[in-house]
């Protein structure tokens, strides 16, 4: 697979790796059609969605879901497109830390809420720091596992600025767990994705760990 095609998977938030062209095109629902989808749901739960309380529930939440999946509208790649080459060889390591993460579970649609960090060496070229806050959410509104939004974010960052090394480590709590199923509140969940440097140098690996504050026991790698 070359990086070409890696790169088109992690814009298309898929896992096989795929060319867009070996799929058929299909016609997406209008939104009269997903109105009427929660109109469905909401007689299926039991109620009547004629009722006034409800009437103009669908419509709201289809707005709603255009907000929660913007994502799959966005590029990622291009925004990092635009970075900055004078400085001054700074080579030291670059960390944003603390990135408010709102996802949702691609297996119940429910939220996962949570917090991202990105460290990186740059190699020559860095990018403003928005644009890491921003790719973090381009991803993130998808419908997603937090094993692939972690590797996702990672690998855009060292695909597209070839720096030394990047980390990641994502820290959230799925909703999917906490209010449903099994039922445990207070439960979060940890994954990393170290490539490069962050990966081979242990010392470089501590240096990521301990300025983004983690003191927790071990990682989840994806």
């Amino acid at each position: 697979m070359s990086k070409g095609e890696d790169v088109d998977s992690i814009i298309n938030g898929r896992r096989d790796g795929g060319s867009r062209t070996d799929r058929p095109a299909r016609r997406g629902p209008s939104r009269a059609e997903a109105e009427a989808a929660v109109r469905t749901l909401i007689e299926w739960a039991g109620d009547d969605p004629e009722r006034e309380g409800l009437r103009g529930t669908p419509g709201r939440f289809v707005r709603a879901y255009e907000d929660f999946f913007a994502g799959y509208r966005e590029d990622p790649v291009d925004l990092l497109a635009t970075t900055f080459e004078e400085t001054a060889a700074y080579d030291e390591m670059i960390v944003l830390r603390d990135i408010r993460l709102e996802s949702h579970c691609e297996h119940h649609l429910v939220p996962i809420l949570g917090k991202a960090h990105i460290g990186y060496l740059p190699a020559g070229r860095v990018v403003g720091i928005s644009k890491l806050a921003r790719l973090v959410e381009v991803f993130a509104k998808r419908m997603q596992i937090q094993e692939a939004l972690t590797a996702q974010i990672a690998d855009t960052v060292q695909e597209v600025l070839k720096p030394r090394g990047v980390g990641v480590v994502i820290e959230a709590a799925h909703q999917c767990m906490t209010t449903r199923g099994i039922r445990k509140p207070g439960v979060s969940m940890v994954t990393s994705r170290m490539l490069g440097s962050f990966r081979d140098d242990p010392a470089t690996r501590r240096e990521f760990v301990s300025m983004i504050g983690s003191h927790r026991g071990s990682t989840h790698e994806s």
